[in-house]
């Protein structure tokens, strides 16, 4: 067996995983950000209203007082609500038992959902086999998987969410600053993070 071998089903294994994931983040970060939104302009309007300062917790209207985040609720067919049993939610798999339709109502499952568990899977097998489970595969691992998952929330939303863009910013920085990044030292990223946030300017 080649030695690269366990590197790339190593990288294919964990990228299908992690895939399953990032897809969840592309669907659900979008509208907790909406959910957000509503809330602040919800609790301003009351504030304008009263003449005071608005409740906290105050929900906004449409918005539904349940929990919405990355853990909660649980993964569940989006036409009827079906929550998905563990056999129906295995990575890449469970689309084509499935045959691409929801088990309990039979409305189909977007293609986006295996091609994202793919490329997240060959993204991953590529780093491995490039830089094998070192501190450098790991962050390259972790480097492609944000801007996947960035470029499927910009294609629908056009929308880059804070909460990848920024840590993926620091990282960058920090990763030049410790030497790990054969390419650019502290100071050419730094620069290259200037001239990136006014670009979009």
């Amino acid at each position: 067996m080649s030695s690269s071998a366990p590197l790339i089903a190593g990288g294919l294994g964990l990228g299908l995983i992690v895939g399953s994931f990032l897809n969840v983040v592309i669907h659900r970060l979008p509208r907790m950000m909406e959910r957000q939104w509503a809330q602040d302009v919800a609790q301003w309007q009351a504030q304008q209203q009263d003449g005071g300062p608005a409740p906290q917790a105050l929900p906004a209207e449409g918005v539904q007082a349940h929990p919405y985040h990355l853990a909660r609720p649980g993964s569940h067919c989006p036409s009827c609500g079906h929550a998905l049993a563990w056999h129906e939610n295995i990575p890449l798999l469970s689309f084509f038992f499935l045959r691409g339709r929801c088990a309990a109502c039979g409305a189909a499952i977007s293609w986006r959902y295996p091609a994202v568990e793919l490329a997240t899977a060959a993204l991953f097998a590529w780093c491995f086999w490039r830089w094998g489970f070192t501190p450098a595969g790991w962050l390259w691992c972790g480097f492609t998987g944000s801007l996947l998952t960035l470029a499927c929330i910009d294609w629908d939303t056009q929308l880059l969410p804070d909460d990848i863009t920024l840590p993926l910013l620091w990282s960058g920085l920090v990763v030049a600053a410790l030497g790990w990044n054969p390419w650019a030292g502290l100071h050419d990223a730094l620069w290259g993070a200037v001239a990136g946030y006014l670009s979009l300017w």
